[in-house]
């Protein structure tokens, strides 16, 4: 092997380890930007570009085949951090092909950089900058500490570019600095010959000691990000003999579409009403708070919730009618949907009728205290009955169209249909249990109506063969779930098949067909098998 062949594995070699400490570094100015202003991370950003484009049973699909929501975030994440690396790394290798190819042309180093090389490393960062644009262009508008739209956009395209920026210097320097500008005297007199580059194995190992730190520095505060994943509650369920009238804000369920959610400063925060609007209107937190205060309690359920499932909660929430922001702004003929959008990117929307509905709701603050972090802070939008995702969490902006708008879940294919059809459950027995036979075993639950209340409740012991109505202990609302109970008297020990059904408010009885939550929210009724043992 030729020594100029040895000579350009070796530089090639010391690209790739430049490319990699520059990947860390520009890593590390991303993950920094991310905990420090709320600028969404590629890795982000990518996730909800592409989430959208997948139909609910591919999505489910993904679901399955990662373990859950969780886990596919989680890989998700992993997989574009793990890229831009990758890719990072490889721009190194073909830098230093770049700036070592025809060295004897004549092109001389200026500060140790050769013009060659300054070129690539800008087009190389210029054009992934571009690139990232295009594709990340409609989930730009992302801020975690709550910006904005508009200024959220701009935060996120001056932050990819820094972010980029700080990967083309760091790959320019480090790798100039792991190679040496001496001349080579065997190739032509050493005042004549051009600069070429030579590992320097003493540099090598101070660059790659430095390295290290930054790895070490990146990995600690993606660490810290990952401390504050939604992780560890996104899926919560509120079910159980427990269960009360008011949820508490700390058991109310929670789905979530972020791997972080966002945490607002009220400062920076704006809520705009905008779009078909004769008077675009923003409001402060304060303004928002400065409003006539409406109290009103409205239950909560997800649109993945199964039959039996625990992805609901009820709770008293403070604000605003929806209706009072959209009249002040004043709408314009030939509004059809009212689209939202949080601070986190996400949209949904609703028809202008709904929006207009006494109930819809402007809320700040749950239970009596302000909104949490998790449930919308400062505000979230309140849709009594339609299922959860249409009620936003972190809403900065209301904008009135004339057209059938799309949201994020929409995109997917959920619904058309989003009016939460009539529910019940049993939270004792819940699961398919043993039970110590008793004269008595009391029988307990919940039923919903969406917004059309609950007006009995059935329970059946024997598989469906007499049906016995159950004490509503709890009647709530229109807008809220009911609490039932039924005192159950079994003749004897063994094992009894338990159905619950629910009539709603306008007297229909709930829909008995199974149906799954795909596309449009699950129907049926909650069965469960109880062993009373002697």
């Amino acid at each position: 092997m030729s020594s100029n062949i040895r000579r350009s594995i070796k530089n090639i070699a010391t690209g790739l380890l430049a490319g990699l400490i520059a990947s860390l570094a520009m890593t590390l100015v991303m993950a920094l930007a991310r905990y420090l202003l709320g600028i969404a991370t590629p890795a982000e950003l990518f996730g909800d570009r592409i989430a959208p484009t997948f139909n609910p049973g591919e999505f489910l699909q993904l679901l399955q085949q990662f373990g859950g929501y969780n886990e596919l975030k989680q890989a998700g994440v992993s997989s574009v951090l793990a890229g831009q690396i990758v890719v990072g790394t490889l721009g190194g290798a073909l830098y230093a092909y770049i700036v070592e190819r025809n060295k004897s042309a004549g092109r001389v180093w200026h500060y140790g950089i050769s013009l060659r090389g300054l070129i690539f490393a800008s087009v190389f960062v210029g054009l992934f900058w571009v690139v990232s644009l295009i594709v990340l262009w409609p989930v730009l508008e992302t801020s975690y500490l709550g910006f904005p739209p508009a200024w959220a956009a701009r935060a996120n395209i001056a932050g990819l570019l820094i972010a980029y920026a700080c990967y083309g210097a760091a790959l320019l320097f480090v790798y100039r600095f792991m190679t040496s500008s001496e001349h080579i005297k065997e190739r032509a007199p050493a005042s004549k010959a051009p600069a070429m580059g030579l590992p320097i194995k003493r540099r090598i190992f101070i660059a790659s000691g430095a390295g290290l730190v930054v790895a070490a520095a990146t990995a600690a505060l993606l660490y810290k990000l990952f401390q504050l994943a939604t992780f560890s509650y996104d899926g919560k369920q509120y079910i159980g003999p427990d269960v009360q009238p008011i949820t508490p804000a700390e058991d109310f369920y929670t789905v979530t579409k972020n791997v972080i959610d966002p945490d607002v400063a009220k400062t920076v925060w704006r809520l705009e009403v905008t779009g078909m609007v004769e008077r675009p209107i923003d409001y402060s937190y304060e303004d928002l708070r400065a409003l006539p205060v409406t109290t009103q309690e409205t239950t909560l359920m997800c649109i993945s919730n199964w039959v039996g499932g625990g992805l609901m909660s009820n709770a008293v929430w403070k604000g605003i009618p929806l209706r009072h922001l959209i009249e002040a702004a004043g709408p314009r003929p030939g509004v059809v949907e009212v689209m939202f959008r949080a601070v986190d990117g996400y949209t949904d929307t609703i028809p202008f009728e709904k929006a207009m509905d006494p109930s819809t709701f402007v809320a700040y603050e749950m239970n009596d205290a302000p909104l949490a972090q998790s449930h919308g802070f400062p505000a979230r939008i309140l849709v009594p009955g339609m299922y959860g995702e249409k009620s936003v969490k972190w809403v900065t902006r209301i904008e009135l169209v004339d057209h059938d708008a799309k949201g994020f879940y929409e995109q997917q294919g959920w619904g058309p249909d989003f009016v939460v059809p009539t529910r019940s459950r049993f939270d004792f027995p819940y699961y398919d249990q043993a039970i110590k036979f008793q004269p008595v075993v009391t029988l307990k639950g919940i039923a919903f109506g969406g917004d059309r209340g609950v007006s009995r409740v059935e329970v059946t012991t024997d598989g469906g063969g007499a049906w016995t109505e159950a004490k509503i202990v709890y009647p709530g609302s229109r807008l809220t779930w009911a609490l039932w109970s039924y005192d159950w008297r079994p003749a004897q020990p063994g094992e009894y098949k338990l159905i619950v059904r629910a009539t709603d408010g306008a007297g229909a009885l709930q829909i008995a067909d199974d149906r799954s939550t795909v596309p449009q929210g699950a129907t049926g009724y909650h069965r469960v098998t109880v062993r009373l043992e002697a």
